[in-house]
């Protein structure tokens, strides 16, 4: 039951568009391709293990964890104009 001036399932809909935003997020950040032999960073050699785990995989383990460390946190606030989100 949606309250004020919003229609019955508004807050349904938020919730969704979020959850799919986050997900076109996450599958566009996936790997895609071949998988290298070697880390385009370090020019360490990525094991077989981790190419067959990760298709596509581009830096090895070590590299990986610290692109992972400096990534920016995503602060996942709805857009779409909630009261709640706009106070964020």
């Amino acid at each position: 039951m949606a309250g004020g001036w919003s229609r019955d399932g508004a807050v349904q809909e938020q919730i969704d568009s979020t959850i799919e935003d986050a997900l076109q997020r996450a599958r566009s950040e996936l790997p895609q391709g071949e998988s290298r032999k070697h880390c385009e960073e370090c020019d360490d050699e990525i094991p077989q293990a981790r190419r067959e785990a990760v298709p596509g995989v581009r830096l090895c383990i070590a590299c990986q964890g610290e692109r992972d460390k400096q990534r920016t946190a995503f602060s996942g606030y709805n857009r779409r104009g909630s009261k709640d989100s706009q106070l964020r």
